[in-house]
Order: C-alpha cells, then structure tokens, then sequence
C-alpha cells in the first residue's frame, strides 16, 4: 500500500518537474525564434525589454531550480526501481507557496503571452502583464476595502412570511401525530 503511494507521488513529481522545465525554456525559445524571424531589427533587446525579462526570470528560475531539486525522483540505474520519490510536489505549505508565485508571476499563461508577444509585436506588450496587479487591487477592494468603509453591497432586507414560521419537516410530522393524538409524541411531551 505505501509503495502504491511513492509511486503514484513519484509519477506526479516526473511529471510536474517535466512541466517546469519545459516552462523555463519554451517561451524564452519560442520568443527568440518569433524576434529572429519578424523584429531582427529588436536583435538584441532593448535595455528596457532585458529588464522586464529579467525581473520575471530569475524568480521563476531559481523557484523552479528549487522544487525541481526536492521533487526529482531517484532510481537505481540498472533495475530501474524507485529509490526516492523526493518530497511530494502537492503538499501545502512553502511548496505551495511556491507553485503561487510561480504561477502567478512567472508561469502563468498571461506572462507566456507577453513574453512570446513581446518577440513577434514589439515590448508594448509588456503591457499586458498589468492584469495581474490591477485584478488584485479589485479583489483587494471589493473583498476588503470597501465593506470596511461602508462601500460593500447591501444586504437584502429580510423577507417577512405571512404564513406560519418555517418549521422542519421533522417538527411538521410531530405536529401532525399530536393533532391526531399519537401516544408516542403525547409521551414525550410529558416527559
């Protein structure tokens, strides 16, 4: 059973490292193929497109160096059997929060947008990556901000039921077999 379970983490750990490696280096060839091919004149990259491609590399670099050290499997070379799954890639905490910034800021499919946009239209692209912060300043704003100074919606007012108050079903059946006198729910009135 605890064998069943390495396996099952080691074969998400192969494949969530194949995923980080391969999110490293795709957009960045992908972006240098789209500038070679439709912006030669962008060759090499303005100060201004160095400094946005590193500010988001090296992030995600040395966070995707970091899980794909602990989440690397270990296998004997010859037979080809499990040694180590490493540590298991989903658990929560500083693992999880790594993963956030990565997807976030570095992995997400905005900044692969931008990245490969910026090789084929031009650094203006960059733009786009202003989704991200402007989306958390809403989030920020209508979740926090504005209930606490009295901004937030209203709360419908309480709908008044002419009728009998709402009552379980469970109440309903009681009330029923004490209407019609049922010694089980007389004997336990009594009591």
């Amino acid at each position: 059973m605890a064998k069943a379970a390495a396996k099952r983490i080691a074969g998400q750990n192969e494949s969530t490292v194949k995923t980080l490696k391969l999110g490293m280096i795709l957009p960045t060839v992908i972006s240098l193929i789209l500038r070679v091919l439709f912006r030669r004149s962008s060759l090499p990259p303005s100060k201004g497109a160095l400094f946005l491609y590193t500010i988001t590399f090296f992030p995600a670099f040395f966070l995707s160096n970091y899980l794909i050290r602990i989440g690397t499997t270990r296998r004997d070379p010859t037979t080809g059997t499990l040694i180590s799954y490493g540590e298991d890639l989903s658990q929560p905490g500083v693992t999880e929060w790594c993963f956030d910034i990565l997807y976030v800021t570095c992995k997400s499919m905005l900044f692969w947008a931008c990245q490969i946009g910026s090789g084929a239209f031009g650094e203006w692209f960059w733009w786009l990556y202003m989704v991200i912060p402007i989306y958390a300043v809403y989030k920020l704003w209508t979740s926090v901000v504005s209930p606490m100074l009295g901004f937030g919606k209203s709360s419908p007012p309480p709908q008044e039921n002419n009728d009998k108050e709402a009552t379980s079903k469970r109440q309903e059946k009681l009330r029923k077999r004490s209407e019609r006198g049922d010694p089980r729910v007389v004997a336990q009135q009594r009591k």
